[in-house]
């Protein structure tokens, strides 16, 4: 459970108390703004039908499986997504496995194996764009007439633009975050992009000149632009520690795989082994290459007072 969603990973041999819902249908990566239109007509649903509320993703990302190679890509972990869910009413988070047996359903033995008899869905929500089935040969008016023939109801999301003309889709968050447009991935968002991850010890150079950073890896989050971000971190706790950040490979000391090294402002507590949720809100400057530690101390320092300033311009998100 998180935040009182319930996780379920398979639709296979699940008991009749688990079945029943009213679900929206799709990968949900992000849970942007564009996705809640679409869990807000199964929400809708539920409501008139007395069912509960459910989301139906899939894990792996259905890309991943067919683009194994692919840069990572994701925008939110399985935690997170189950967070993000609960204010909007989900009881039931169904992250079904994408294997070989999902990846060679036709869209006729998705819409009767899984949504029918395996999670015996009483409505399924899609957005406008929806596509199921091997080859994506599945559709949202294709999944309406299995509906009729099985049983459930379907309706269809439209597409939904911000009033400004903001496109509201996970591309377009990884466009923003690619440029490292912290506002307009919030914006789409609804909430600022945060990464979350274990504490994990780092080369402890920051401790010498008295900086340090609680270290993150990067796991198969979508890389935003690598550079220095104002940041606030949401410890195991709930307390919200402002702080500056480093996301990337540090050009001066060339780590092996990029970090999210995360300076917390008047903090001096252990986290090791800790999971916390770091928000980056703003974009400061790109990563640079400094002659040596007094340098980088000197840019260290304006950085904090750049993300101090930054941080002073933007309210809090909601505690979770």
């Amino acid at each position: 459970m998180s935040q009182g969603v319930q996780i379920v990973r398979d639709w296979r041999g699940l008991g009749p108390e688990l079945k029943g819902a009213a679900v929206a249908v799709g990968a949900f990566d992000g849970v942007h703004r564009g996705h809640r239109a679409v869990i807000a007509q199964a929400a809708e649903a539920a409501r008139t039908r007395g069912a509960p509320l459910g989301v139906v993703s899939f894990d792996p990302h259905p890309r991943r499986w067919f683009q194994p190679e692919a840069a990572p890509f994701r925008l939110m972990s399985a935690d997170q997504m189950a967070t993000a869910l609960a204010p909007l009413g989900v009881k039931r988070l169904y992250l079904l496995p994408f294997d070989a047996e999902m990846a060679a359903m036709s869209d006729a033995d998705f819409a009767r194996r899984v949504l029918a008899e395996g999670l015996g869905v009483v409505h399924a929500a899609v957005g406008f764009d929806f596509t199921f089935g091997k080859g994506r040969s599945g559709s949202p008016e294709a999944l309406k007439a299995y509906g009729r023939d099985l049983g459930f109801t379907v309706s269809v999301a439209e597409r939904i633009d911000d009033a400004s003309g903001l496109k509201l889709s996970s591309s377009a968050v990884r466009e923003a975050l690619a440029a490292g447009d912290m506002d307009r991935a919030a914006a789409i968002l609804g909430r600022p992009f945060a990464i979350a991850g274990e504490v994990v010890h780092g080369d402890k150079r920051g401790r010498t000149i008295g900086v340090p950073t609680a270290n993150v890896r990067m796991g198969n989050y979508m890389r935003p632009a690598y550079g220095v971000y104002a940041t606030r971190t949401r410890l195991a706790d709930g307390r919200l520690i402002d702080g500056v950040a480093n996301l990337g490979v540090r050009p001066m000391f060339e780590t092996p795989e990029p970090l999210l090294e995360v300076w917390l402002f008047d903090f001096d507590e252990s986290l090791y082994g800790q999971v916390v949720e770091t928000e980056l809100v703003a974009f400061l400057r790109g990563e640079l290459k400094f002659d040596g530690l007094d340098a980088l101390k000197v840019q260290i320092d304006a950085d904090a007072q750049a993300a101090r300033a930054a941080l002073s311009r933007q309210t809090p998100s909601a505690s979770r």
